[in-house]
């Protein structure tokens, strides 16, 4: 149902990301960065639901943490895969 949601829509701007002390615009890169990743990464047939929870989902558990600042982009894009794995595996 990948098709009936489009990935800018979940996308970031440098004002949603509050205040990381002036690496702002770092945070709002990489979580683009991420949410790509793991758009590319979803079956085009997950439900509407399931997407909309796998990739808000993203944010949620990397508000705040200082990794997305401090790790390496490949790090980042390792976690996000097993998020996701983990995620389906808890919605089935």
């Amino acid at each position: 149902m990948k098709d009936l949601l489009s990935v800018q829509d979940y996308l970031f701007s440098i004002t949603d990301v509050g205040d990381w002390e002036g690496e702002e615009e770092l945070v709002c890169e990489r979580l683009n960065e991420l949410i790509h990743h793991a758009w590319e990464r979803l079956p085009d047939d997950l439900g509407c639901d399931q997407i909309d929870s796998i990739i808000t989902g993203i944010w949620e558990h990397l508000r705040g943490d200082l990794a997305l600042i401090d790790a390496e982009l490949d790090e980042l894009l390792d976690w996000v895969e097993h998020y996701i794995d983990s995620a389906q595996d808890e919605q089935m």
